[in-house]
């Protein structure tokens, strides 16, 4: 009888122990793997870095601005000096107008009729002064001969002297006349642009209301709030550089007041601006004034931060060790920026080297190879050649 025959059946040992075999063969070619690849890193050339040195100062200089407006060196508001009813406006708001240029005209029906009744009483006047001056001249040798009485010679000769009198009055009545005609042409008292126009034809107006408001076309100043821990380093005829609209410009400093604004604590410092800036009366402006800050740290471009968790800021110290030069991670605290660098302090000591820019290609603890200042700017200046 033919026997059957039957494969081998694994035991559950046998299987297991098959499974941890080949756990382990996979476990030791990952290894192997792992170790190639570290091996194949380090091979690689170290990267190449910009360096800084951080240079550790007691104190930096900080701009502080400060806000004030272009103000008019004369800003008024003109009226006429007579009484009156407003015939016609000359000008119109916003309209830049010559010293002595008209402005505005009264109604002067009234005045030149009181002017001819003043002219014919100098008329008058005149005339009677006339017949007591050839009284007085005909009576002069009779009363030396004794023909009339020096009491008539007196009477005529005081007549003479009230009607002269009189004519003086008549005389200056009628010059204050044309004075008060000449007055109802309000004029501009200088060079200046019109402002607001307060009152218009037909108001009737009183000696000395505002009609107009003026501000002067030339010698604009900037009158700016300075901090007065400030305003004692000002320098009286010094220039310095304002900001007005988009543009830097330089004035110098005319005057400081003596008071000091209880609110904001600051005085004004008024700056007289160039003659050829066409700036509008109450426009912004500002001056930049250097501060010294006593703090402790060193400045550093801004490509050397690294900004962290909870606003902290690291930056990559270079270390020499014996495997090479270690970009370390090192906190420090910026304490003022200023265009395209910060003042910092923190773990870093002076004459520290630090990674310039490209921090966050590198981990720390990377060996990297830093670059001298020497190549650095060559390097730069061939990438600058290439562009062009």
């Amino acid at each position: 009888m033919t026997a059957k025959y039957s494969p081998p059946r694994w035991t559950s040992s046998a299987l297991a122990l098959l499974i941890a075999v080949c756990v382990t063969t996979a476990v030791t070619l990952a290894l192997h793997a792992r170790v190639s690849a570290d091996e194949t890193a380090n091979l690689r050339p170290p990267m190449p870095v910009a360096q800084t040195l951080f240079t550790e100062q007691t104190s930096f200089e900080r701009e502080q601005k400060f806000l004030g407006l272009v103000q008019a060196a004369s800003r008024s508001q003109v009226g006429f000096e007579v009484p009156g009813a407003i015939a016609e406006v000359l000008v119109n708001e916003g309209q830049a107008v010559e010293l002595g240029a008209p402005l505005a005209k009264l109604d002067t029906q009234s005045l030149k009729a009181r002017r001819r009744a003043a002219a014919s009483t100098v008329d008058q006047a005149s005339a009677e002064l006339e017949l007591a001056s050839a009284r007085t001249v005909r009576q002069a040798p009779l009363v030396r001969s004794g023909a009339i009485s020096a009491q008539l010679y007196d009477d005529t000769r005081l007549a003479e002297k009230a009607v002269r009198s009189a004519l003086s009055a008549a005389e200056a009545q009628l010059q204050a006349l044309d004075i008060d005609l000449e007055k109802s042409v309000l004029r501009a008292p200088y060079a200046a642009r019109v402002g607001r126009q307060l009152l218009d034809r037909g108001a009737v107006t009183q000696p000395g209301a505002p009609v107009f408001t003026l501000t002067s076309l030339q010698n604009r100043e900037a009158h700016i709030g300075v901090a007065v821990e400030q305003a004692q380093f000002l320098t009286i005829g010094e220039s310095y550089a304002l900001q007005w609209r988009d543009r830097e410009l330089r004035a110098p400093l005319i005057a400081v007041r003596s008071d000091v604004n209880p609110i904001s604590m600051t005085t004004v410092a008024i700056f007289s601006m160039p003659g050829d800036i066409d700036a509008f009366d109450g426009e912004p402006v500002s001056v930049s004034l250097p501060r010294m800050e006593p703090e402790t740290g060193g400045w550093l471009p801004l490509s050397a931060l690294i900004e962290g968790e909870r606003g902290i800021w690291t930056v990559l110290v270079l270390r020499d060790r014996d495997e090479g030069t270690l970009a370390l991670r090192e906190v420090v605290e910026v304490l003022h920026v200023s265009g395209d660098r910060a003042f910092v302090r923190g773990s870093v000591n002076n004459g520290d080297r630090l990674v310039a820019d490209g921090v966050h290609r590198i981990a720390p603890g990377t060996l990297v190879a830093p670059i001298p200042a020497a190549h650095r700017s060559l390097a730069q200046s061939r990438n600058n050649s290439r562009e062009f």
